[in-house]
């Protein structure tokens, strides 16, 4: 509404201008043909070529088209010159500054070419030759009412491209935001299944043992007790190290785990009933620390899975660094004799045959692999065992280092 009361306030102002300001002229160097001729038709041209800007951004076409018509009789007609061409000026402004472009100007160009040849016709006897003068005014203060126009709108044209391109960028960044706290949480999620995933298995080992023994040896239950209290501990300390970057201070953050603790981590399976054989010859280099935890990760999800699935059995577990890889292998011999099951208790390799119920251990160990751009293999061994390989190139591909 604000920009509807301009354009009237404008209209009339031009309105009175052409009217007021021809009367001027006309006064001070009479005419030839009064505005009151063809019954007031001069000043109906001129109230008209002011007036109609009122609508000027609505229709600047019809605006603009509606001046010219205006222009074109009222100079056809040899009624005297003035300011009768302001509103013309205004129209062809508003058809470039507010009109769709490339239209727009050819309406523009044509226009004021039809214009200026049609000016210049009707000065062809125009005395004093001088007066000429007025014609080129009028053709080239339409020229520079278009370029204007043009310029306005393409600075508005621009100013909308650079907002549109900052939004895009605004919602850019909110998703990568968005990815990264999905990737976060999942790391978290990954971490935290491992942690409890092998800390429970153990301690359902350890409690089984203690329930058995504790009547009898009490100080084998005693032991299994203490191996549950010491398991339960570390589980929380790791609980807490990786829930830790969910607050802001630092209070309570510890290094992820990584092979430097795997004597720890093989001394646990073997409180857990595992016999394990262990062969991990040092890097030649230190590790990345995405591999270094991911590896330890890998070993800590594939010794709780023969916890949980297999039970007390002989374990390998192999480690061979090269120059830009980590092998990891982890192989078991299957239940032994008499003791049941056998390892269909456990998903294969693509995790299509788990059954019900059965967790995301092996999924999980690949997801590891996979966002380190390295593989991971596992499936059941012809003697009856389980075998998982793992390769993790020691230049991670999408990993946080």
């Amino acid at each position: 509404m604000h920009v509807v009361a301009q354009d009237v306030a404008l209209a009339l102002f031009v309105t009175v201008m052409q009217v007021q300001g021809t009367l001027i002229r006309v006064a001070a160097e009479g005419t030839i043909r009064p505005l009151t001729d063809f019954g007031h038709l001069g000043f109906a041209l001129l109230a008209v070529n002011g007036l109609v800007l009122a609508v000027r951004r609505r229709w600047p076409v019809a605006v603009f088209v509606t001046a010219a018509l205006a222009s074109l009789v009222y100079y056809g007609l040899d009624f005297p010159d003035g300011p009768g061409w302001l509103g013309l000026f205004v129209a062809l402004y508003t058809l470039a500054a507010y009109g769709d472009g490339h239209r727009s100007l050819v309406i523009a160009g044509v226009g004021t070419g039809v214009l200026a040849v049609w000016w210049l016709v009707a000065a062809a006897d125009i005395q004093p030759r001088a007066a000429i003068g007025w014609v080129y005014f009028r053709i080239g203060a339409s020229v520079m009412s278009v370029a204007l126009g043009e310029s306005v709108r393409s600075r508005r044209v621009i100013a909308a491209e650079a907002e549109a391109r900052a939004e895009l960028a605004e919602r850019t960044r909110e998703d990568e935001a968005r990815a990264r706290v999905d990737a976060e949480r999942l790391r978290i999620a990954r971490e935290v299944h491992d942690t409890v995933a092998h800390a429970i298995a153990i301690i359902n080992v350890q409690s089984g043992v203690t329930a058995h023994v504790l009547d009898k040896r009490p100080e084998q239950a005693r032991a299994a007790l203490r191996a549950i209290e010491q398991t339960s501990s570390r589980a929380l300390h790791e609980m807490r190290a990786i829930l830790g970057v969910l607050r802001d201070d630092d209070d309570g953050r510890a290094p992820h785990p990584g092979l430097d603790q795997i004597g720890e981590l093989t001394a646990k399976a073997r409180d857990a009933g595992l016999d394990v054989t262990l062969e991990a010859p040092a890097p030649a280099t230190p590790l990345p620390s995405a591999v270094d935890s991911a590896a330890y990760r890998i070993l800590q999800e594939s010794l709780t899975n023969v916890i949980r699935h297999v039970g007390p059995t002989r374990v390998t577990v192999a480690l061979n660094p090269s120059v830009d890889s980590l092998e990891i292998r982890v192989a078991d011999e299957g239940r032994r004799t008499g003791s049941g099951g056998g390892p269909a208790d456990r998903a294969s390799g693509d995790g299509t045959d788990a059954p019900a119920g059965a967790g995301r251990g092996i999924s999980g160990m690949r997801e590891r692999c996979q966002l380190l751009g390295g593989d991971l293999d596992a499936k059941p061994t012809p003697g009856g065992g389980f075998e998982v390989r793992a390769r993790l190139p020691l230049v991670p591909t999408g990993a946080r280092l």
